[in-house]
């Protein structure tokens, strides 16, 4: 049965809290953060209840969704009536709406166009533009279209929606496209992802927090008894809607709350289950959501409260409809045929072509452009009015996000990827029950913040994908270290200070920065340990076999600096197949405080003689 928000409210006793019926959000956070970071006592977790999502119980106890949102009732206490709030955190409140002020008054025409297309159009089609270089070929594969690919110069006369296009390929359905294409697991996961427990609607009635061009800065709402010329109420707020907008807007406030987001709870379900389905373009698809659900302030339409809560919402949702063994034939189908459909039209290497675009044509083709977007979308550096210094908890069951993206980790060690590179504690609405708002899923892409135990990483070549070769971007520091086995590579380009060690047993181990290794000693019993440039070890060296590759950079300091004692054998390569013509090169390949040991065999990948000179602090190689 279809029960309108307004019916349910209506229907329901009203706490003075704001909450219906049983416990309070605020009664549950009353304890300390570190008890708010789990689950709350004698409730299930998220993953386990997520189908009480339901407009029929708005209660924290009783709907997940309602309680693991209820860090907002740190910020907001919910009236009697959508307009009758009041205020809680007077900062993170005056920060919110001073954002959408500041940026709707500097937003540019061309912004305004974008947002009126990210409002219409259909959400889980606007994600695929995460997919860059692929995102044609799957939407041809898909049948994925839109109606939804340009903006009015004025306010529309009426409302409009998303339709499928005259034109249209036979069987062509809007949003992620057909479930009986050639694509379909992966249109029916992002359905799946997006079913009937997905709505923030439950948590917009529950919590009645107005949309920005309903409010004042101080949180007030101010109905002037005047109407535009559109009809539509007239409120006293610093917020402007973009004119294309005007006529899309609710005119019964009552069921028209601000937070969570839906377009911005949409946008990460379908980004979410895309990257399931495509993780070679995993970090992408996520700032893509983080960059579409932004429109939803540009356009005026939502505070960053409003998107943030969407993000976080659909963040848990997509890791309890993703761990649901009901869905586990689907995910691993939807993989596959992603994976079997696009490497039968690009290649063999998926992950190349998906990374083969420029700007012009990719607009998430620049990593470092990509967390400029990303990163400060996940707080809007609102006020950290909040506890500080919480350990972080990772929700249950939220390491399957990161299941195909990271497939080579075990399960509890992508729950560490996610521990470490979380967001730090203090954020109000990122702290409520299970803590599901600070994960960074941009950050967790790129591998491990911090080794606090030594990681085993075992790589599987055979195995393609990420399995086969993987990069960890991020700086990652702890007391722990890291060994290498499996066949699979695993590049470092991190400025890393973990101080445990790392040991390389098989494989390869790129070092692609200066400090890659971190602190301690780096050992080398098997595989191959290749220099990108140049390399600090600040421990001991020690190679007892395996192979330690190093570029031909003459004239520029040791390639390899040891702090300590290096302790020598095993194979020594010089790559210098791209070194110009054919004249003798010298280079420093390795120095330390003293050298013990010598290479067992020291090669030249260009074939060329080699003459190695085992000093006492230094070994030096000519290339003839």
């Amino acid at each position: 049965m279809n029960v309108s928000r307004r019916a349910v409210l209506r229907a329901t006793a009203v706490t003075s809290a704001g909450l219906v019926a049983g416990p309070t959000a605020a009664s549950l956070l009353t304890g300390s953060p570190a008890s708010a970071a789990a689950t709350l006592p004698g409730v299930e977790p998220f993953i386990a209840t997520y189908r009480t999502n339901v407009a029929a119980d708005l209660t924290v106890t009783g709907n997940a969704a309602v309680r693991i949102l209820s860090g907002m009732q740190r910020v907001w206490r919910t009236g009697t009536a959508w307009n009758t709030g009041t205020v809680l955190d007077h900062a993170v409140q005056r920060a919110n709406m001073r954002h959408v002020v500041k940026i709707t008054r500097a937003r540019t025409p061309e912004q305004a166009a974008r947002a009126f297309i990210q409002d219409r159009q259909h959400q889980s089609y606007a994600a695929t533009a995460g997919l860059g270089p692929l995102a044609p070929i799957y939407r041809e594969g898909a049948l994925a279209v839109t109606g939804i690919t340009s903006a009015p110069d004025g306010t529309p006369p009426t409302k409009i929606d998303d339709a499928v296009p005259a034109g249209a390929p036979a069987g062509a359905a809007l949003g992620a496209g057909s479930p009986s294409s050639a694509l379909g697991q992966v249109v029916t996961l992002v359905n799946t992802l997006r079913g009937p427990f997905s709505s923030g609607n439950p948590s917009k009635t529950a919590y009645q927090y107005p949309r920005p061009w309903r409010m004042t800065e101080s949180g007030q709402v101010v109905d002037t008894g005047k109407v535009d010329e559109l009809g539509y109420p007239v409120y006293d707020s610093p917020v402007t809607v973009a004119a294309q907008l005007l006529r899309q807007r609710s005119t019964t406030p009552a069921d028209d709350g601000g937070m969570p987001s839906g377009h911005a709870n949409a946008f990460h379900l379908a980004a979410l289950a895309y990257a399931y389905a495509i993780p070679e373009r995993f970090q992408e698809l996520v700032t893509a959501a983080l960059d579409l659900a932004d429109t939803r302030i540009v356009s005026g339409m939502h505070s960053p409260l409003d998107v943030i809560g969407g993000r976080v919402l659909a963040t848990a949702l997509a890791a309890a409809i993703l761990g649901d063994p009901a869905n586990a034939a689907l995910k691993a189908q939807a993989r596959e045929q992603a994976r079997a459909y696009l490497t039968a039209r690009v290649g063999a290497d998926l992950h190349g072509y998906a990374h083969g675009g420029t700007t012009a044509t990719d607009p998430y083709a620049d990593r470092a452009a990509n967390a400029r977007i990303a990163l400060p979308k996940l707080t809007y550096d609102l006020p950290r009015t909040g506890v500080r210094g919480v350990p972080m908890v990772v929700p249950a069951g939220a390491e399957v996000l990161l299941e195909t993206r990271l497939p080579y980790l075990t399960a509890e060690q992508r729950r560490e990827v996610l521990r470490t590179t979380a967001i730090e504690s203090g954020h109000p609405l990122l702290d409520g029950p299970e803590l599901w708002g600070r994960l960074n899923l941009f950050a967790a892409a790129d591998g491990y913040g911090a080794f606090d135990r030594t990681v085993e990483v075992v790589m599987d070549a055979a195995a393609g994908g990420f399995a086969a070769a993987d990069a960890w971007r991020n700086d990652i520091g702890g007391r722990g270290g890291l060994v290498k086995s499996g066949t699979g590579a695993l590049t470092l380009t991190g400025d890393n200070d973990y101080r445990g060690g790392t040991h390389l047993r098989a494989g390869a181990l790129i070092a692609a920065a200066a400090s890659a290794l971190g602190r301690g000693d780096v050992t080398v019993t098997g595989g191959e340990l290749r220099v990108a440039g140049a390399l600090r070890v600040r421990g001991e060296f020690v190679q007892r076999g395996g192979t330690l590759t190093v570029p031909a950079r003459a004239g520029r300091g040791a390639i390899v600096t040891v702090d300590d004692e290096a302790d020598l054998g095993g194979v020594l390569t010089v790559d210098d197949r791209s070194a110009a013509g054919r004249r003798p090169i010298e280079l420093t390949v390795l120095r330390a405080r003293h050298v013990r040991g010598r290479f067992a065999r020291v090669v030249s990948a260009a074939g060329r003689r080699v003459t190695v000179d085992h000093g006492r602090t230094a070994v030096t190689v000519r290339l003839h």
